[in-house]
């Protein structure tokens, strides 16, 4: 497998009008109501009027993590979700201000990681939980869960109205470029995109694009372990007291 190879965005202009399925991730199967507490969805306002979504998740009450690609105009951040059509109880916040990796890079995905800090903190509470990230020093597993509401199945252009998780398996292709990859038909689809890669409890990635490798898709994380001391200085000096 080809780094160089043509990288295709996960994210794509999809809606949750007309038909909606609740099927599969992508191989995968309908989470634990609540049991990722730390999901976020995004919903993104461009400035001609269309909404496009992304996933996310939750640092601590004052950031959210996301992919680069998922860049907006302004951003609906909806937490404690589980039911796209219920949002009894879910909290409903936007953001004040992005923050992009200074070295992202559009054409090839590198660094493709952004942050989001939160316009009010958020409550915490039993359905809404911050994930811990990995440190350099923690060794990478190889069986992994990736959580969304993006694409059931390739190509249909429909999103879940339920969050949906799976589990994927890392390979070594992609080390050497600051991500992490899995591969096979199992994965995470369209829309799930900044959604994170969890491993033994902590994130270790986040979902950022994909290519064709032999005719099966090949999944590509961003590596968050790569990125620590960046993501600690931003919410560091932007953290609310």
């Amino acid at each position: 497998m080809s780094i160089h190879c043509v990288l295709v965005a996960l994210m794509l202009v999809l809606t949750f009008d007309g038909q909606v399925h609740s099927g599969e991730i992508i191989g995968g199967h309908q989470a634990v109501k609540h049991s990722r507490p730390y999901m976020v969805l995004l919903v993104k306002h461009q400035p001609n009027g269309l909404t496009e979504h992304c996933g996310g998740f939750l640092l601590n009450e004052d950031f959210v993590m996301t992919a680069a690609h998922c860049q907006a105009e302004s951003y609906d951040v909806l937490l404690g979700l589980h039911d796209f059509f219920n949002r009894s109880g879910i909290q409903n916040v936007s953001v004040a201000k992005p923050f992009l990796h200074p070295k992202y890079d559009d054409k090839v995905f590198t660094n493709d990681i952004m942050l989001l800090k939160l316009s009010s903190k958020v409550k915490i509470n039993h359905n809404v939980k911050p994930i811990p990230l990995t440190d350099k020093d923690d060794a990478t597993p190889k069986s992994c869960i990736v959580c969304g509401w993006g694409q059931t199945a390739r190509n249909n252009g429909y999103m879940s109205r339920i969050l949906m998780e799976v589990n994927v398996t890392l390979t070594a292709e992609c080390a050497e470029h600051h991500a992490y990859c899995s591969e096979g038909d199992a994965g995470p689809g369209t829309g799930d995109s900044g959604g994170p890669l969890v491993c033994d409890g902590k994130a270790y990635g986040l979902v950022s694009a994909s290519i064709m490798h032999k005719d099966k898709p090949v999944y590509k994380y961003t590596k968050i372990p790569d990125c620590r001391h960046w993501i600690d200085e931003i919410m560091k000096r932007n953290r609310k007291p």
